[in-house]
């Protein structure tokens, strides 16, 4: 099918594609991020490799059997908080010559970084410990956390969203409807644009002929562009106009995930104030549920972190971001039970297994009335004092040893090859005397099991 070209518009598979407005708006955000302050590494764990991404895109969730550091992006690369709530980003002046979009300057990050950085860090001081039910299954806040909301910005406005209108209206049909040869419709660029009332136009036009949800080539559909892009306010405006929230791209990756993932608190609760309509325990192709996703996320940045002596103000916020991500899942019902797929590991075997002391504290903060069991559930015949007990670099592995103990981690069971905690733990001084920790324990449980003499 031939369509004749406009002195004024460009075949739609002319514009820049949903990957390369990607990459623009990750170098832009970047590029606004000062560099992390130069201080000397105080910390004993090794510099994780920094893997660079061309784009948003290049993620993926590594196998149980493998590590999971290259399933998050390198910090670096993170977008910005609270970019949503700049306003329009800079399209370009090729691309708003084209479609009469505005243009905008670009703006500076810096203090939203240091306000974010604060603001999460000392919401998560704020909150008391969840109440959970019987089943294990889902924890709810109680206290301060629980009224916090996250803004979604400032509505729409009119005027712009009738001009947005009005350009649709007046656009060739084909090139509003139309998907370019990498399945993008209009709507996934406006999309990852940030163009809010140009995107609501146009999922409004998409949603009267049924592609609404619309993939392109890697099963993105504009609402998974849309939290990718980090864009709480479109996220919130395609939810409400009837984007299907459980789709899911090539890797089943669904909102949720993504969100997970990147630790994006505002568009996660956007997603969940859709409930129950959401799947909070959807599996990816790799097995594993939204929280599984923020809990290794975490891990990763904690690692980062780390690596940089615990000064970065910048991935001190992110790491608050992620940790409320994994809290916000548990608020809205995840389960602390859900295991991966190939390995078993639940969210706490994920935490221990990466030794991330934080999340590990964490989650044994949360009154369950079953600790004991949660605490000693296996993953392919390992406990987390098993993961715990191999984890002969990590400057945290007593005080994870100890947490787990101080919630009845058994330290008797075996694995698959009949080992017990103690049979991994590292040669030497320093593995003797985490040995005779563990044995003291085994040895005050057994004495807590057996009866009295004279009552048997």
């Amino acid at each position: 099918m031939h369509f004749e070209k406009s002195p004024k518009e460009k075949p739609c598979c002319t514009l820049p594609t949903v990957k390369k407005l990607l990459e623009q708006k990750r170098r832009r955000e970047t590029s606004a991020v000062p560099p992390a302050c130069s201080t000397a590494n105080t910390s004993p764990v090794p510099p994780p490799p920094v893997t660079e991404l061309s784009s948003l895109e290049q993620f993926s969730y590594t196998g149980a059997t493998s590590g999971y550091s290259e399933m998050a992006m390198s910090y670096e690369q993170w977008p910005t908080v609270h970019e949503s709530t700049l306003g329009y980003y800079n399209p370009g002046p090729s691309y708003a010559a084209a479609y009469n979009l505005p243009v905008t300057p670009e703006y500076n990050t810096q203090q939203q970084v240091w306000i974010m950085a604060i603001h999460y860090l000392n919401s998560y001081q704020e909150c008391t410990m969840p109440v959970v039910d019987h089943s294990m299954a889902s924890w709810s806040l109680l206290g301060p956390c629980q009224t916090t909301q996250l803004s979604f910005g400032p509505s729409m406005d009119a005027s712009k969203l009738e001009e947005a209108r009005m350009l649709l209206s007046g656009m060739d049909y084909s090139r509003a409807i139309c998907q370019d040869e990498d399945g993008d419709t209009i709507l996934h660029i406006y999309t990852a644009k940030g163009l809010r009332e140009h995107a609501f136009a146009a999922a409004e036009r998409l949603r009267e002929v049924g592609k609404l949800d619309a993939k392109e080539h890697k099963g993105k559909t504009a609402l998974l562009v849309a939290v990718t892009a980090n864009q709480p306010e479109i996220v919130q405006d395609l939810l409400s106009l009837g984007a299907d929230i459980n789709a899911c791209n090539i890797k089943g990756e669904t909102a949720l995930h993504l969100a997970a993932h990147y630790g994006f608190p505002r568009v996660l609760q956007a997603i969940l104030s859709i409930r129950p309509s959401v799947n909070l325990e959807a599996r990816n192709f790799e097995g594993m549920t939204p929280l599984h996703c923020a809990a290794i996320s975490h891990s990763v940045t904690m690692k980062a972190l780390f690596s940089n002596g615990s000064t970065d103000v910048h991935v001190q916020a992110k790491a608050a971001e992620k940790l409320s991500c994994v809290q916000m899942l548990l608020t809205a019902g995840a389960s602390l039970l859900s295991q991966e797929i190939k390995s078993n590991k639940t969210v706490l075997h994920l935490a221990v297994k990466e030794g991330n002391i934080d999340l590990v504290r964490y989650l044994l903060r949360i009154p369950l009335p079953n600790m004991k069991d949660f605490v000693n559930m296996k993953a392919h015949g390992h406990t987390a004092l098993h993961m715990a007990a191999g984890l002969h670099s990590n400057p945290h592995q007593v005080d994870i040893l100890q947490l787990l103990l101080s919630k009845g981690a058994d330290p008797s069971i075996r694995n698959l090859e009949n080992d017990q905690p103690a049979h991994l733990l590292q040669s030497g001084l320093h593995g003797e005397q985490i040995k005779l920790m563990l044995k003291k324990r085994s040895t005050s449980s057994r004495r807590r099991i057996m009866p009295p003499q004279g009552q048997e």
